[in-house]
């Protein structure tokens, strides 16, 4: 299967493909082709990647702090919507967990003005990036689940925070290619 990537610069950027083309500089692709893979990196950001239960459309989304403030789910959703009216789904693959995201007050604060349930206060100052990505989600009437892995705690995971250097693990959505039904020949008397 050809599997297009992009170039993301935690912007908000959305581009729709039809086919492979140079990696294109945006945090979302949208594809109604089956059997193209859209794929979205991360290291440590949310990979969302989002279908409609009628199997037309599918999105790649790279979701990390600054994409979250910009908006860019409710940007993929609204052009989702667009062009398909069947209900959205979208799983959160392996992602930084509130605990292990630790932030100073000005990004506490600029990401609260947004999402302030989803900024934490304990021991340190941390940011509850699923969690408000949840929330954003079901307000867009979205139903997500969510993969329980932290990439700073589980070792198979890259993360740049745990490390500091870069690696990027993928995920990766497609259509499916419907195959046409098989003719059946009749038996011979």
């Amino acid at each position: 299967m050809p599997i297009q990537y992009m170039n993301q610069v935690h912007g908000d950027d959305v581009q729709l493909i039809d086919a492979t083309v140079t990696d294109p500089t945006a945090d979302a692709l949208i594809t109604m082709e089956p059997g193209l893979g859209l794929a979205v990196m991360v290291a440590d950001c949310i990979p969302l990647l989002i279908w409609d239960e009628a199997q037309s459309v599918v999105a790649a989304v790279h979701v990390g702090r600054r994409g979250a403030i910009n908006g860019i789910v409710a940007k993929v959703v609204n052009q989702m919507r667009a062009l398909s009216t069947s209900p959205l789904v979208a799983v959160m693959g392996p992602h930084i967990c509130a605990e292990c995201y630790v932030v100073g007050e000005d990004i506490a604060a600029e990401f609260g003005d947004h999402f302030p349930s989803a900024v934490l206060r304990k021991n340190d100052v941390t940011l509850n990036l699923s969690g408000a990505l949840s929330g954003a989600l079901a307000e867009l009437r979205v139903s997500v689940s969510e993969v329980h892995s932290c990439t700073v705690e589980d070792p198979l995971f890259y993360s740049y925070r745990r490390d500091g250097v870069t690696g990027r693990f993928v995920g990766v959505i497609a259509l499916p290619v419907k195959q046409l039904p098989v003719k059946q020949i009749p038996e011979k008397q």
